[in-house]
């Protein structure tokens, strides 16, 4: 039987040009993958410190889905970028305006058995504690056939940080709370999924000089 959400040439060739910087630079260690279910509507939530966050999650999981992330709509402007990005399947959204198109293609998409990619808190942490934004829970409200992994990332902020080698973690998790239940409010579900993450790695500032950085959006 064909697997529900086959894996674009497009994302293999990606990931594949990405995978010496995480999985031997970053010395990748990929905990709970028998978590991820191999088809069937899928959604994914994690922690976003670093830039890397998705490109480590995505090479942590190409032996059993391809991650159809919500990606800001700003990367498609990037010269030769658009390309790429859409034969990898990902989905742009402007964050900030409740993007209704953006959600109403990740359904879509959920709904013929793919699987979607969350950072709940909607951008990168710069180490600070963040709200969790609504989106994955409106997700699993519409498609409640749709499973729920969680991820939690760590090493990934040390990337550019050379001569420093990172140790970049990956590890999958059912949340221990449960899937959505009826009635739950989506933010209450997302909050929820993003507290249980948070307990496993907390907020880390990234940039190659994190303490400036952070002084400087304080």
């Amino acid at each position: 039987m064909p697997p529900t959400d086959p894996i674009s040439l497009t994302y293999r060739i990606a990931l594949g040009v990405l995978t010496p910087v995480v999985r031997w630079w970053g010395r990748l260690e990929v905990v709970g993958l028998e978590n991820l279910p191999a088809e069937g509507p899928l959604l994914i939530a994690g922690n976003h410190d670093s830039y890397w966050d998705p490109v480590a999650i995505g090479i942590a999981a190409i032996k059993r889905r391809q991650i159809r992330a919500l990606a800001k709509a700003e990367l498609w402007k990037f010269p030769g970028l658009a390309p790429i990005l859409n034969g990898m399947g990902q989905i742009p959204i402007h964050r900030g305006k409740g993007d209704v198109q953006a959600l109403e293609t990740a359904i879509s998409e959920l709904r013929r058995g793919a699987c979607i990619g969350i950072f709940p808190e909607g951008t990168r942490s710069l180490g600070r504690t963040l709200p969790a934004r609504s989106g994955i829970g409106r997700l699993a409200e519409a498609v409640p056939e749709a499973r729920v992994c969680c991820v939690a990332v760590s090493g990934t902020v040390d990337v550019p940080r050379f001569p420093k080698r990172p140790r970049i973690r990956v590890e999958f998790f059912i949340p221990e709370s449960g899937e959505r239940v009826a009635g739950e409010k989506p933010s209450e579900f997302a909050q929820r999924l993003l507290d249980e993450i948070r307990s496993r790695v907390p907020p880390v500032p990234a940039g190659r000089r994190p303490k400036q950085r952070q002084r400087q959006a304080a």
